[in-house]
């Protein structure tokens, strides 16, 4: 089965491939100045100037220094790009401000919606693997990894990555969409769910569509991949065809789902995700891995 190259979509490497080099744990840390992502619960703290949003850089204010020792995670355009966390209660004075991860809006670009999102994910790691899970001991660095040794029983832990299936539906000139209550109104997406014990993804997207949906899936075709951030999650995306049963949703896991003919989507996820990429490329498909319209 030929598959796709590297999908170019924020979060992923490949979206920052020439500027960013990764640091890895107990390499000797820069003192330099350097460019910062800030995280604040779910959001990124930037610089504003007029329509631009840019991560901060060199001295930050006494206000927003972060209290505990920042993270240098790698280096960006030959500078050192340092991840730390500031509390949610903090209130912003400009020209800083917080953008959601998860804004209807589209107005970051790739790398630094990348940029963020990596500095997301490895403070979630550093967080929850300051203790061992089986014994409760404190952890050390590991040199060179990013895994964790427990000083107290020495287990190795690394980081945890969730596999998630992410799957369009297509049944004729129609596609299956779904939609959670938390959602904003109007907004439609792609069934998906988390990988359970014993499945391939192939079979975790099928038994997800059947349980949020009811519908029956078959020819299920692998398009694509997409680091997730939000904590620690990996969607991989499908394709699946129609393959028998009537809607009947799932109503602890979703608000509606519905066919859409392709000449009349409703509101759809933001560029940033693997969900839209998929119907932007594979909604008008034809023939398997070959858009017909894009």
């Amino acid at each position: 089965m030929p598959y796709p190259e590297l999908i170019n979509l924020p979060f992923n490497f490949s979206s920052i491939p020439l500027d960013f080099q990764m640091r890895m744990p107990a390499a000797e840390a820069p003192t330099e100045p350097g460019t910062w992502a800030i995280i604040q619960g779910n959001t990124l703290v930037l610089v504003q100037q007029a329509e631009k949003y840019s991560l901060p850089e060199g001295d930050l204010p006494a206000w927003l220094v972060p209290q505990q020792n920042p993270l240098c995670i790698g280096t960006w355009q030959n500078r050192p790009l340092r991840a730390s966390s500031v509390p949610s209660s903090l209130v912003l004075e400009p020209p800083f401000v917080a953008e959601a991860f998860n804004a209807s809006s589209e107005r970051l670009d790739i790398q630094t919606l990348t940029l963020g999102g990596l500095a997301k994910q490895i403070l979630h790691w550093e967080h929850d693997s300051r203790h061992c899970s089986r014994c409760g001991a404190p952890t050390a660095i590991i040199p060179g990894r990013w895994g964790k040794r427990c000083c107290g029983c020495s287990a190795e832990h690394y980081p945890h990555i969730h596999p998630c299936a992410i799957v369009l539906v297509k049944r004729g000139n129609q596609v299956l969409l779904t939609r959670k209550r938390e959602w904003p109104a109007g907004r439609y997406s792609l069934v998906a769910g988390f990988l359970d014990f014993g499945e391939s993804l192939e079979e975790c997207a099928i038994r997800e569509i059947h349980e949020e949906t009811g519908i029956q899936a078959e020819n299920i075709r692998y398009v694509g991949s997409q680091n997730w951030p939000f904590p620690a999650q990996l969607m991989a995306g499908f394709v699946a065809d129609y393959a028998g049963g009537e809607i009947c949703v799932d109503k602890e896991e979703l608000e509606d789902a519905r066919w859409f003919d392709i000449d009349a989507l409703p509101d759809l996820p933001a560029k940033r995700s693997i969900a839209r990429w998929i119907i932007d490329n594979f909604a008008c498909e034809n023939t398997p891995h070959v858009p017909s319209c894009s």
